[in-house]
C-alpha cells in the first residue's frame, strides 16, 4: 500500500508541481491550501506523513504544527522561505521533524520524504524496551521518556536522538551520526536542525541549560548522553 501524504500549500504552482511529482514517486496525495481545511483533514483521514506550508491562509502553518503534534506523532516536513530562520527554529521547537528552505529542487523534497517515512516504519518495527540513564528512563516501546517520574514532553525526533544517545551512555556521538540516524539517509540535509533538536532536548533534560550535565558537548566532535 502506498504512503498517504497531505500537502498543506496556498501556492498553486508549488502545490501542483509537489503533488505531480509525489504521485509520479509512488505516493497517494490530499493537497490543501487552507490551514483550517487541512487540519480538520488530518483528523479525518489517516496519514503518513505531513509537507506543511508555514505561511497559510485560515490558521497558520506553525498553529497547525503545534495542534497536530499535540494530537499525534505524524511527521511533519515544512516549508519555508529562505529568510524566515526563526520561523524554522520556532517550527522545529513547535514539533517539526525536518524542514526545507524555498525555493527547494523537486527531488530534494522526494528524497526527504522517503527519509521521514523510512524512518517512521523502522521506529514502529523497533522494540527495545526501557533504557535508564541514571535517572532518565526511555521507554522505546511506548515512545515515552521520564526524569525522576516526569513525563518529558518530547518531540518526535528529540525522542528519536535521545534514544540513540541513550543506547550506549558516556559514548561520544558524531554530529553525522545524529543526522544519518534522525533521517534514515546518507543526504544529510541543513545540519542546523541537529543544533536546534539538540538546544530543545537539553532545555527539556538540564536543570540549567547552559550548563548542561547529561547532553554534554564533545567540543570538533559531537554530544554524548551521561547518567545524572
Amino acid at each position: 500500500m502506498s504512503s498517504r501524504i497531505l500537502l498543506i500549500e496556498d501556492e498553486p504552482a508549488i502545490a501542483d508541481a509537489v503533488a505531480y511529482a509525489l504521485q509520479d514517486a509512488g505516493f497517494e496525495v490530499d493537497a490543501i491550501g487552507d490551514g483550517t481545511e487541512a487540519l480538520e483533514a488530518s483528523r479525518q483521514r489517516d496519514y503518513d506523513l505531513m509537507i506543511l506550508d508555514l505561511v497559510l491562509p485560515g490558521m497558520s502553518g506553525l498553529q497547525v504544527c503545534r495542534t497536530v503534534r499535540s494530537e499525534s506523532d505524524l511527521p511533519i516536513l515544512m516549508l519555508t522561505g529562505r529568510e524566515a530562520e526563526l520561523d524554522r527554529v520556532v517550527g522545529l521547537e513547535t514539533g517539526a521533524d525536518d524542514y526545507v528552505t524555498k525555493p527547494f529542487s523537486i527531488a530534494e523534497l522526494v528524497s526527504r520524504v522517503r527519509a521521514l517515512l523510512r524512518r517512521r516504519t523502522l521506529d514502529l518495527a523497533r522494540a527495545a524496551g526501557v533504557r535508564s540513564v541514571g535517572a532518565l528512563k526511555v521507554d522505546v516501546n511506548h515512545h515515552a521518556a521520564t526524569i525522576d517520574d516526569r513525563v518529558l514532553q518530547l518531540t518526535p525526533s528529540e525522542f528519536r536522538l535521545l534514544a540513540l544517545l541513550a543506547t550506549e551512555p558516556g559514548r561520544v556521538f558524531t554530529r553525522e551520526e545524529l543526522v544519518r540516524h534522525l533521517w534514515q539517509s546518507d543526504f544529510l540535509g541543513d545540519r542546523r536542525a541537529i543544533d536546534v533538536h539538540i538546544s530543545n532536548l537539553r532545555r527539556k533534560l538540564e536543570p540549567n541549560p547552559r550548563q548542561p550535565e547529561r547532553l554534554v558537548t564533545v567540543r570538533g566532535t559531537g554530544y554524548k548522553l551521561m547518567a545524572v
